[in-house]
């Protein structure tokens, strides 16, 4: 098993920057992909980004990109991602996922989940 925790999350205001972290433990040699997806209140979940933690290679969402960075530390089995020019429309819950696959854009895609972390950007 794999256990996913998020944290970072928080009230801020537009055009501010946030880094929100996910914390991998357990069976996480199995693993090949980290993604972030999020939830905005009466929306479905919807992909952000995605990394490998082998080559580091990273796909982005066309919402995140040019302001989101997903990035890896392999020695402390941790992903980030840096949230930069924020909007009022990044409000969601952001949740961290891992796959032992490629790891793709789909939900589906991902075997394990965090709990989510609260993301608010205020006008």
């Amino acid at each position: 098993q794999v256990q996913l925790v998020e944290s970072g999350g928080g009230l801020v205001q537009a055009g501010d920057s946030r880094r929100l972290s996910c914390a991998a433990s357990g069976r996480t040699s199995g693993l090949y992909a980290m993604g972030w997806f999020r939830r905005a209140p009466g929306k479905e979940r919807e992909f952000v980004a995605r990394i490998h933690w082998s080559g580091g290679s990273t796909y982005y969402s066309d919402s995140a990109k040019g302001r989101f960075t997903i990035s890896r530390d392999n020695a402390k089995n941790t992903v980030y991602l840096q949230m930069n020019s924020l909007k009022p429309e990044d409000t969601a819950v952001y949740y961290c996922a891992a796959s032992p696959n490629y790891g793709g854009t789909y939900a589906y895609d991902y075997n394990y989940w965090g709990q989510g972390t609260q993301v608010t950007v205020s006008s």
